[in-house]
């Protein structure tokens, strides 16, 4: 076989659905191979960056590695921040990228930029393919590294003339890499140090991350969770991962977390860190964060224990293989999971009764959280949500309760504007009988607005929310809170009309001016099953997102909603 119908190949023995891409002169022997087969459906985006989120959001929905397709060059470089926000948040996807023809590489040759070095920081890892005989196998090692262990993006540099070279064809079922031997089980004995923790616990508190989603582990922590009776909190990527209407569950924690899942991490005696990386966003000061706990860290990627903080029982593994184990222990040992009489309990009821997420529902006036809240109701919690960056991301999570994992698709460790639409078109396809709702801001969604395009060509019938507040409103509120009011650039003075925007795509616009109007045009959105709908909601612009914790403040220094009760000093250390 020629090198481009080995690539072919190798993506159907993979059982690839679909690849994003964009054409370009490298690698067009690929591009004709494609033409002739359609086992592999071809998604054509306006613009690479749009591929790689699509892709990505493709993967976090469905758990399959997302796979791109772009030209040598600026469709190289174009994918960098795509691959960089799968990086960081740790989502299995292969990209290729074309190259210039390998008797001309380091020549400065049209198109040719070191896809290798310039990705090298942001991947898992990577690979130039130098001859044709090496192709299938790097594919299919590429496939490997990209969805085992703690996931990531893999990027593959294939040269012109490897696409046109022939050799046999040969795509090895299984991979080993000696160098690259991810852990699966956690340590035995590790495991029952952490047991006995449990035990001893008066004041437990398990932390969960993206990890729970990535290693479909979510029935084995709400397992954990009903055996120990403990309360759960999820970190921004890991929302769904514990179901939200859950009575053990006490909302989300962080920067932007609610008041009683921030006070249980500062005050907890016992902290089972499961999935989850201790990112800034979520610990606060660190020199502040959780000061009377021992720390039980799982994680799967051993580079990620004791990073940021220092941990007495580090378990390296699965995060679903060890939840198991310990299941299992709790259930030989009879433990007696936690009630709500218990005083651990009864305090965090005191923290969640002030209601940290209260606003003001008596105007007219279209509040954000409102919108949330609605579009929660109409779709009975059943959507997948896909974000973008800023206020109106965190909105998203902390007024839609997710009950499942992976219907909460955001970038969090980049937090890259522009995501969300195209990451909605990849969710639509990998689920095209499911709603699927973009929520995004007007500074966000102009980012990658051609994508509205490939919308229509494949018929991909997303809703957006546009929570319009005509700035870029964590910028606003940032300068409004810690730059005196200086609004800096931060105001959009030259935003398009989002409906005859839409209207023009081929789609359907709607603009909502007052909050009586928000339900109905939702339930109407949501109606139509077979167009993409953009919804411009015109929100209220000095709204601001509480609670919050600024920077250098721990986890009980938070600031609340002006006009909600505030805490009091006595409640923010506990004898």
């Amino acid at each position: 076989m020629r090198g481009a119908e080995i690539f072919v190949q190798a993506l159907k023995d993979e059982g690839v659905e679909y690849l994003f891409g964009y054409p370009g002169g490298a690698v067009l022997h690929i591009y004709d191979e494609l033409f002739k087969q359609d086992a592999v459906r071809h998604i054509l985006v306006r613009h690479e960056q749009g591929a790689t989120h699509a892709a990505d959001g493709y993967a976090r929905a469905t758990g399959k590695p997302g796979v791109v397709l772009v030209t040598s060059g600026p469709g190289a470089t174009n994918c960098v921040t795509g691959i960089a926000t799968a990086y960081m948040d740790s989502i299995p996807m292969v990209v290729f990228t074309g190259q210039v023809p390998t008797h001309l590489i380091g020549n400065d040759a049209f198109q040719e930029v070191d896809a290798i070095g310039i990705t090298r920081p942001c991947v898992k890892h990577n690979f130039l393919v130098e001859k044709v005989e090496d192709l299938a196998p790097t594919i299919r090692k590429a496939f490997y590294i990209a969805a085992s262990g703690r996931p990531g993006p893999v990027v593959v540099d294939i040269p012109k003339d490897v696409t046109a070279d022939s050799c046999e064809y040969y795509y090895p079922k299984n991979i080993e890499i000696r160098s690259y031997k991810p852990t699966g089980k956690g340590h035995p004995g590790q495991i029952r140090k952490a047991i006995q923790l449990i035990f001893e616990a008066k004041k437990p508190m398990v932390y969960t991350g993206g990890g729970i989603v990535l290693d479909d582990a979510a029935e084995d922590l709400k397992e954990f969770g009903h055996l120990t009776g403990f309360p759960i909190t999820n970190t921004l990527m890991g929302l769904g991962g514990y179901p939200a209407t859950d009575p053990q569950f006490v909302g989300m924690l962080g920067m932007h977390g609610t008041y009683e899942a921030n006070m249980a991490m500062h005050h907890c005696d016992v902290l089972i860190a499961i999935g989850a990386r201790f990112d800034d966003r979520v610990t606060g000061n660190l020199e502040k964060f959780c000061p009377y706990a021992k720390i039980v860290h799982v994680d799967v990627d051993p580079s990620s224990i004791s990073k940021n903080v220092p941990v007495d029982v580090p378990i390296v593994g699965s995060a679903r293989e060890v939840l198991r184990e310990m299941n299992q222990l709790l259930r030989e040992a009879d433990f007696k999971p936690r009630d709500k009489s218990n005083p651990w309990w009864r305090q965090i009821t005191e923290w969640s009764a002030l209601d940290c997420l209260r606003y003001d529902r008596t105007t007219d006036v279209i509040k954000p959280q409102y919108v949330i809240e609605e579009l929660y109701a109409v779709t009975r919690g059943d959507a997948y949500i896909t974000s973008d960056v800023g206020q109106h991301q965190m909105w998203a999570a902390q007024y839609y309760k997710f009950d499942k994992p992976r219907r909460w698709i955001n970038s969090g460790g980049l937090g890259t504007m522009g995501f969300g639409l195209p990451a909605a078109l990849g969710v639509q396809l990998g689920f095209p009988d499911s709603i699927v709702c973009c929520v995004t801001g007007e500074a966000s969604l102009v980012m990658c607005i051609q994508e509205l395009s490939t919308a229509l060509q494949y018929n991909l019938p997303v809703k957006i929310i546009n929570l319009n507040n005509r700035y870029m409103g964590m910028v606003r509120q940032w300068q409004e809170f810690f730059y005196d009011r200086r609004y800096s650039h931060s105001y959009m003075d030259a935003l398009p009309d989002f409906v005859k925007l839409a209207e023009a795509f081929g789609h359907v616009g709607m603009r909502i001016e007052h909050a009586r109007d928000v339900q109905p045009a939702l339930k109407e959105a949501t109606g139509m099953k077979d167009r993409l709908v953009m919804m411009d909601f015109l929100t209220d612009q000095t709204e601001n997102v509480y609670p919050m914790i600024a920077s250098g403040k721990g986890h009980h220094e938070m600031h609340l909603a002006p006009g909600n009760p505030q805490p009091q000093p006595s409640d923010r250390e506990l004898a």
